[in-house]
């Protein structure tokens, strides 16, 4: 009889994978707070959250609870022309815990369809109001989802290099830094001031998948009123720097201005189940009312509004309003603040950063940073052999892990990261 792993590997094609030159995938049989467990008896601390979703840990007894409740009543039932409690009630607190204007929840099911749903919403609103707004505006090195329309507002080359003659139009900003901060705000108010602008769409505080790259606050607090002056509607694609990442619920509350659109995921259910939001405020909602069908936002999948996640996703909310959580974003963020004054001046880093519970540790290579780099395996295997999950993005290596993790599993990530830095001095 063919093993787990043989079924695997005739049958699965795995993401962002080369199947011909990949590992064996980990034979994962159980999931626990900060570690899974595999077949062969070992033990990972999941130092990434599992694509940063497992914001509480792996099976987390309170959500199971919420979601074994909420079974027993409705799995799943249709969202148009039908509702339920649980997505009234998410709905209602999500846009309780962001600022005032935010009065309207879309439904969907991951990141990359709730900025298809946030890109469309405002294409839509300046459509149906007869305004010719059509330039978006991103920033570059983004990523924001695989679907095509959160790839055309992405970075360009890499793996969208096939794609790239199917995307729509996108004006790119630099990437700022404290050289060229007043540089980007001048080129952006260029662009803005013809008047064809109609959308910003970017990841507010931290660019994840470009390597988690960090710009200040106060920058992209200029960049929005700018872009507010120009009457250009502003999406923050909060997927990963939501639930308590950046060390606030959200990216948005170190901002003092406010974005239009806001696209959640990711953290959003504790990591159970997919479920993606895109919020909008009520002056974006009130264009699609009309007596016309047709100006209708004419958009939906098979599980919006899943009761289950939603289940799951409340349940998470009640998680957040507890100290505990608080509390252990606080150590986290202590223990990135502690481990980045050690790793300083260490000849095999190029730069260490961290925002909230992101800490990202930027190697020195000879052909500078890159998604591709070489090193990425050897991270890969050093962090396995010592009992760490990781997913490095190239020469990047970064933590994001569950909130539960304790002081001693922390101990362990720093020991395994001090020892691989080591390593690699000495080759």
């Amino acid at each position: 009889m063919a093993s787990w792993i043989e079924k695997d590997n005739a049958y699965v094609w795995h993401p962002f994978t080369q199947m011909k030159t990949a590992p064996l995938p980990l034979e994962v049989v159980a999931a626990k707070d900060t570690c899974f467990y595999t077949a062969t008896g070992e033990k990972y601390i999941d130092i990434n959250s599992s694509w940063w979703v497992n914001v509480h840990g792996h099976g987390n007894e309170y959500i199971g609870k919420a979601l074994s409740e909420q079974f027993s009543k409705i799995d799943h039932t249709i969202f148009a022309d039908a509702t339920h409690h649980k997505a009234i009630e998410l709905a209602e607190r999500v846009c309780q815990k962001l600022p005032e204007t935010f009065q309207k929840v879309f439904f969907s099911d991951n990141g990359s369809t709730a900025v298809e749903v946030a890109l469309k919403m405002i294409v839509q609103y300046w459509y149906n109001q007869g305004i010719h707004k059509p330039k978006i505006l991103a920033l570059d090195g983004a990523y924001h989802g695989d679907t095509f329309g959160a790839m055309s507002v992405g970075q360009r080359g890499g793996f969208n290099t096939p794609f790239e003659p199917y995307f729509f139009d996108v004006d790119f900003l630099d990437f700022p830094t404290a050289e060229n901060e007043q540089l980007i705000l001048e080129n952006a108010r260029l662009k803005m001031e013809s008047g064809e602008v109609g959308c910003l769409i970017i990841e507010p505080l931290v660019q994840g998948s470009a390597g988690m790259r960090m710009y200040r606050a106060e920058w992209l607090d200029a960049l929005v009123r700018l872009a507010h002056a120009f009457d250009v509607k502003v999406i923050f694609d909060e997927v990963m720097t939501g639930w308590g990442r950046t060390g606030k619920l959200f990216a948005m509350n170190h901002c003092e201005e406010v974005p239009d659109i806001v696209c959640l995921s990711k953290g959003l259910t504790g990591g159970t189940l997919p479920l993606g939001l895109t919020v909008a405020t009520l002056e974006i909602y009130n264009a699609f009312l009309s007596d016309k069908k047709a100006n209708a936002l004419l958009h939906g999948h098979s599980f919006t509004g899943n009761s289950l996640a939603c289940a799951c996703a409340c349940a998470s909310l009640d998680l957040f309003e507890q100290q505990k959580t608080w509390d252990n974003v606080k150590r986290i963020e202590g223990w990135n603040q502690r481990l980045m004054g050690k790793l300083e001046k260490h000849p095999a880093i190029f730069n260490t950063r961290m925002t909230g519970t992101i800490l990202a540790i930027e190697l020195r290579q000879q052909e500078g940073t890159s998604y591709y780099s070489a090193i990425r395996d050897e991270i890969v295997a050093h962090f396995l052999e010592n009992g760490i999950f990781i997913r490095p993005l190239g020469n990047v290596f970064f933590f994001n892990p569950p909130y539960c993790i304790s002081d001693e599993e922390l101990r362990q990530v720093e020991d395994v990261t001090m020892c691989f830095l080591e390593k690699i001095i000495e080759m």
